[in-house]
């Protein structure tokens, strides 16, 4: 535990601060709850699996007393919970006097859970003796009264993870939040290609400023040498035409809920042509809606 957190720990209650979010994901088995915490997980949500009912206290009063470290809290409560999970309805009532609390319920038709739980070879947690079809329709019962009081019901009969997925982030990501991150990185082809880039592109075929005696010493971050490479025949208009072509790729990313990407930019050394178009490009970049840019010079400091 770092200091900061024993800190807040030791905090008096009337230095908490207000209570955050809390989303109690919970439904039936074979629905996607799996799917839905990794999905609030990538947005940033501190997410706990399979918690007791009567944990649920505890736990949020964690949280009030971490000096705001953890804003949103989902935890994924099921009836792998067995008997503890009977008073998953009575807790959440009590609650919801005081903080904001929300119930996530993930269904899905019997013919599909079956098929599910086929297709993975599971039995269902419920079955016992009996069959899949038993288990689920025990647990339907079960789950009834949470049903009826869930503010969100997500029948995902139809979905495949990723749609459930980009169902999640869609209803529950923060108000503006990026849904994308792209790293715009520079680096040189002599130092070898970058292992984790999803796309690249070649700046060499730009005059090299490493040649110009006035500018050999500047980096593409100085104005002298930007000035210089974004001047050069062909380089405004193959930045006008990538960033072109790289927007409906960034929304492609967005639908596909792929959280980052890796554009690289390259040239001889990754000091002066690459550094100078990748600022150019991330500046283009970060106005696209959804996207988070940030920009890396991974072999700016070489020799």
């Amino acid at each position: 535990m770092t200091n900061a957190e024993a800190d807040a720990l030791d905090a008096p209650v009337d230095e908490r601060r207000p209570p955050g979010e809390v989303l109690i994901v919970t439904g039936m088995s074979g629905a996607g709850r799996s799917t839905a915490g990794d999905a609030l997980e990538d947005l940033g949500w501190y997410v706990v699996d399979n918690l007791p009912p009567q944990m649920l206290r505890p736990l949020l009063e964690l949280t009030e007393l971490a000096a705001g470290a953890l804003p949103r809290v989902a935890v994924v409560v099921d009836v792998r919970g067995r008997d503890l999970f009977v008073a998953l309805p009575e807790i959440t009532r009590a609650l919801r006097h005081g903080r904001p609390v929300r119930v996530m319920f993930l269904d899905a038709s019997d013919e599909v859970l079956v098929r599910r739980f086929e297709a993975v070879r599971r039995p269902h947690p419920l079955q016992g003796d009996g069959t899949i079809l038993d288990g689920i329709r025990m647990e339907r019962d079960r789950l009834a009264a949470v049903r009826e009081s869930a503010d969100v019901i997500i029948d995902t009969s139809a979905f495949n993870i990723h749609q459930l997925a980009t169902q999640v982030i869609d209803l529950f990501s923060a108000e503006g939040a990026a849904r994308h991150s792209v790293t715009i990185m520079s680096f040189g082809f002599k130092y070898g290609m970058p292992p984790d880039a999803d796309l690249v592109a070649d700046m060499r075929f730009l005059p090299n400023p490493f040649w110009n005696d006035e500018l050999r010493a500047f980096t593409g971050e100085s104005d002298e040498v930007r000035e210089f490479v974004l001047s050069q025949e062909g380089a405004m208009e193959f930045i006008d035409a990538y960033t072109a072509a790289l927007q409906p790729v960034l929304a492609g990313y967005q639908r596909e809920n792929k959280g980052h990407s890796v554009i690289a930019i390259g040239c001889t050394g990754g000091k002066h042509r690459s550094v100078a178009v990748a600022r150019e490009l991330a500046a283009r970049l970060s106005s696209v809606p959804g996207v988070a840019v940030r920009v890396k010079h991974r072999d700016l400091g070489r020799e």
